[in-house]
């Protein structure tokens, strides 16, 4: 009997780990939801749609996009990890999901060490300094001058707690000295609609959500944290040339899976996300927006993984210091 027994759940095993050979061979099969951690129309939003269709035109399934903000992206990045390891969950992290919110938030739900299977770089995207149209000043120097004479009633919009917007404007207030009201929305689309309505004094952004605004003349743009200018933004001058040479700050978006996606579901995922940003029409929109395109040595799973325990080994101390948390 216990031989029988023995035998039956060797049968059951194999047939199981048949079953899902067979599953990672078809994958795959229906539609991907892609997670974006933020509200729709900002620049983690405009990425995720950006590659989106690419890779649903590889994988030959619909990626579908969903919105779970809250909590500055990390309500997402929970419900991600939460999410089955079948490769039919995946999310775009960033900066402040994956790196920044591990020294703001002593409860994190998730270790973005441990608990995603990296999948690949998507783009790097450069910080701006902007604020609302009617600030009486016309560079980063002026700025900085109006701040800190009015630093007691002044307000900063940012995506919520640990978002790169949150963390970055942190930072740029460090620098300033100053301690502005912060002002937290769902995601920077709302925030960059509130600045540009002249709700909010001023924000730090990625640069593919300030291209449109920019070119529109509806806010000001004082400075970009990259060591060269922005062809996105040719006209924004570097912080180090504006005169903040310290504010040097690069956000960065990338897919990642549940732990425990099977390699070979991660490496077709990987190959899709690589062909969509080798495409010309992929790549224009994402230059045109100001993002940066990895090079491909950069793209795989284990540069992710590598850039995720640097940006926390980076990005912990600094926020620790500032001591951000009231």
């Amino acid at each position: 009997m216990r031989l029988a027994r023995c035998m039956a759940a060797m049968v059951l095993a194999l047939l199981v780990a048949a079953h899902a050979a067979l599953a990672q061979a078809d994958y795959p099969s229906r539609m991907i939801t892609l997670i974006v951690p933020f509200a729709a129309g900002g620049p983690t939003d405009l990425v995720a749609h950006i590659i989106g269709g690419s890779m649903s035109r590889t994988l030959g399934q619909q990626i579908i996009i969903e919105n779970v903000v809250g909590a500055g992206g990390t309500t997402g990045a929970t419900r991600a990890k939460r999410a089955p390891p079948d490769g039919y969950t995946i999310i775009l992290g960033h900066m402040g999901t994956h790196a920044a919110a591990v020294a703001l938030y002593p409860k994190l739900a998730y270790n973005p060490s441990t608990d995603f299977a990296p999948i690949g770089m998507v783009a790097n995207m450069p910080i701006v300094v902007l604020a609302k149209k009617s600030i009486p000043a016309d560079d980063l120097k002026e700025f900085i001058a109006f701040a800190k004479s009015y630093a007691g009633s002044l307000t900063m919009a940012h995506a919520g707690i640990g978002s790169v917007s949150h963390v970055t404007g942190l930072l740029l207030n460090a620098i300033m000295g100053v301690k502005p009201r912060m002002v937290a929305f769902q995601g920077t689309g709302p925030a960059m609609n509130a600045l540009v309505a002249g709700k909010v004094d001023y924000m730090c952004d990625q640069v593919v959500s300030v291209v449109p605004r920019a070119r529109a003349g509806s806010i000001h743009v004082y400075a970009i944290s990259t060591p060269e200018r922005s062809p996105a933004l040719p006209d924004t001058p570097t912080a180090r040339e504006a005169g903040l040479p310290e504010f040097q700050a690069s956000a960065w978006n990338a897919l990642f899976a549940p732990e425990g996606t099977p390699q070979p579901v991660i490496d077709k995922l990987n190959a899709a996300l690589s062909k969509a940003l080798d495409d010309p029409v992929v790549r224009q929109s994402l230059l045109d927006l100001g993002g940066e395109i990895p090079q491909s040595q950069a793209r795989t799973p284990q540069a992710l993984a590598d850039l995720v325990a640097s940006e926390i080994a980076r990005w912990t101390p600094i926020i620790r210091r500032m001591n951000p948390v009231e």
